[in-house]
C-alpha cells in the first residue's frame, strides 16, 4: 500500500514550531528531573514557587499563575495541604474565596528548593549570553502576544 502524500508547501514556522516544542519538552525533563530530586512532583512544586514570597491567593489566581489545570489544582493543594505545607483560610473581604498559604514548614520548604531550582537552571541559561536571553524573552512573548490576539478574536473557538 503506498503512502497517502500531500501536495502542500511546506510552512515557514513548521521548523520554528518543531524547535519550540523539543525545547519545551527538553526543558520540561530537564526541570521535572530536579524537583523530583528535591522530593516534589512537578505541579507541587509550582504552587510552592507561586505562593512563596506572597500572603496567599485564591484558587483562581494560582491557576492564573501556574500551568496547573483547575481540576487538577484542588488534588495538589489537597496532597500539600496533608504535608503541612499550605493551608486554607477564609479571605477577610468576601467569606465565599478561599485563600491558600504557604505555612511556616511551607515557607521553609520554599527557601530550600526555590533558589536550588534557580541554580539548576542557571546552568543552562548561563551558556547563552544577555543579548541572546533578551532576544529569546522578546521574541517568545512575541509570539505569545499574537496567539493570545488571535485567542481575543473568538474565544470559543480554541
Amino acid at each position: 500500500m503506498n503512502p497517502i502524500v500531500l501536495d502542500y508547501e511546506k510552512p515557514a514556522y513548521l521548523p520554528v514550531l518543531r524547535e519550540l516544542v523539543r525545547a519545551v519538552q527538553t526543558f520540561e525533563r530537564f526541570s521535572a528531573a530536579h524537583v523530583e530530586s528535591l522530593g516534589y512532583t512537578i505541579a507541587q512544586f509550582d504552587i510552592i514557587a507561586t505562593l512563596g514570597n506572597t500572603g496567599g491567593m485564591t484558587f483562581k489566581e494560582i491557576g492564573e499563575h501556574t500551568l496547573i489545570t483547575k481540576g487538577t489544582l484542588t488534588g495538589v493543594v489537597d496532597r500539600l495541604e496533608a504535608k503541612g505545607l499550605v493551608k486554607r483560610t477564609a479571605d477577610d473581604g468576601d467569606a465565599r474565596k478561599t485563600i491558600v498559604k504557604l505555612t511556616a514548614k511551607g515557607n521553609k520548604e520554599f527557601i530550600r528548593i526555590f533558589p536550588a531550582h534557580l541554580d539548576h537552571c542557571r546552568d543552562v541559561f548561563d551558556l547563552l549570553c544577555p543579548r541572546t536571553l533578551e532576544r529569546l524573552g522578546s521574541d517568545a512573548k512575541e509570539l505569545r502576544q499574537a496567539f493570545q490576539g488571535i485567542l481575543c478574536q473568538d474565544p470559543d473557538k480554541f
